[in-house]
C-alpha cells in the first residue's frame, strides 16, 4: 500500500475557559468550536506565572469512565485521591489516570517564582473498560526517553514508540502516540502515525509549516494552535526563521456513542444518572 501523508482537516485557536475553584486555561479540544477528536474528549493549556491564575487549583472532585493525562512543563502540582494516593508532579513529569469506575481527586498547583505551565488531555475508555479498577502512571522527567532528530529535532517520547524507543506510559486502550517534539529554525520533522487513528498537534511555542509533501509550500501555523490531520500514513513539519515546539498526540477512535455530564463520560443517559446517584450515596468509591 502507497504511504499516504496526512493533510489538515481543521485548524484551531484555543478558548480562555476558568476551571476548577478558579483556574485560567486555554481550550483546544472540548469547546463549542471542537467539542471532541475520537477518543480524545478534552485539551486544556495551564501557563502563568501570576499565582492569581492558578493557585485556587483543583479541588476534591470525581471521574468516572475516562483517562485524564497530566504533562507538566514547569512548576509543581499536588494531588491526593480518596484511594490513598498522593504525591506531586514537577517540570517533565507525566500523571496517566486511569478513573475507570470512580475516583475522587484534587489537583493543587503550588505558588512558585516560576509559575506553573502544561496540559492536560482527557482520553475516553471503551464501554469494555469504562467500570474498570482505577490506577495511575506516574512517570518522572528522568524516564522519558528523548530522541535527538538528524536536523537537530528533539523528540521526547511520553507515549508510543518512535524508532524503536518506547515511551514509558503502557497499557492505554487508546493505544496512544503522545509526544513533545521541538523542531529548530530551518529544519525538518517527519512522523508515521498509524492509519485509521486519530491525530492532532498542539503547537504552544514558535511556528512552522506543515506540509504535505516537498513540492508544497504547506500551511504556515503560529502559537498558540491545533492542528487536526485527516488520515493518512505520516506528518511532515518545516520550520524556517523560528523554531517550534508542539504536542503530537494519536490514538485510536472507539467509535462508541458518548454521554457526558461533567467529570463523567460514558455511553449512555442512564449510566450517567448512575454515577449521579452513586455520587449522592456515597457509593461512587
Amino acid at each position: 500500500m502507497k504511504s499516504l501523508p496526512r493533510r489538515i482537516e481543521k485548524i484551531t485557536e484555543p478558548q480562555p475557559v476558568v476551571e476548577g475553584a478558579g483556574v485560567r486555561l486555554k481550550r483546544s479540544i472540548g469547546t463549542r468550536t471542537l467539542d471532541s477528536l475520537d477518543p480524545f474528549l478534552l485539551l486544556d493549556h495551564f501557563a502563568s506565572s501570576n499565582p492569581e491564575d492558578y493557585e485556587a487549583g483543583f479541588p476534591l472532585h470525581p471521574h468516572r469512565g475516562i483517562e485524564t493525562v497530566t504533562y507538566v512543563l514547569w512548576g509543581v502540582v499536588h494531588h491526593r485521591d480518596t484511594l490513598g494516593n498522593a504525591g506531586s508532579i514537577g517540570a517533565g513529569d507525566v500523571q496517566w489516570m486511569t478513573a475507570g469506575r470512580g475516583i475522587m481527586h484534587e489537583e493543587m498547583p503550588e505558588v512558585r517564582p516560576e509559575g506553573i505551565a502544561g496540559f492536560q488531555l482527557w482520553v475516553n475508555l471503551p464501554a469494555k473498560l469504562k467500570m474498570t479498577t482505577p490506577r495511575y502512571q506516574e512517570i518522572q522527567s528522568k524516564e522519558i526517553p528523548e530522541l535527538k532528530g538528524e536536523d537537530g529535532a528533539r523528540i521526547r517520547v511520553i507515549a508510543g514508540t518512535v524508532e524503536g524507543i518506547s515511551g514509558p506510559v503502557t497499557g492505554i486502550a487508546a493505544d496512544p502516540l503522545y509526544l513533545d517534539v521541538f523542531v529548530p529554525a530551518h529544519a525538518s520533522f517527519t512522523q508515521p502515525i498509524t492509519r485509521g487513528h486519530t491525530a492532532f498537534a498542539y503547537v504552544f511555542e514558535g511556528e512552522a509549516k506543515f506540509v504535505i509533501d516537498d513540492q508544497e509550500d504547506g500551511t504556515r501555523i503560529s502559537h498558540p494552535r491545533l492542528v487536526v490531520w485527516g488520515d493518512g500514513d505520516s506528518i511532515k513539519v518545516i520550520t524556517t526563521e523560528k523554531p517550534v515546539r508542539f504536542l503530537l498526540v494519536s490514538g485510536q477512535p472507539l467509535h462508541e456513542p458518548v454521554a457526558r455530564y461533567g467529570p463523567f463520560v460514558m455511553n449512555t443517559r442512564e449510566e450517567i444518572e448512575q454515577a449521579l446517584q452513586d455520587l449522592r450515596q456515597g457509593t461512587f468509591v
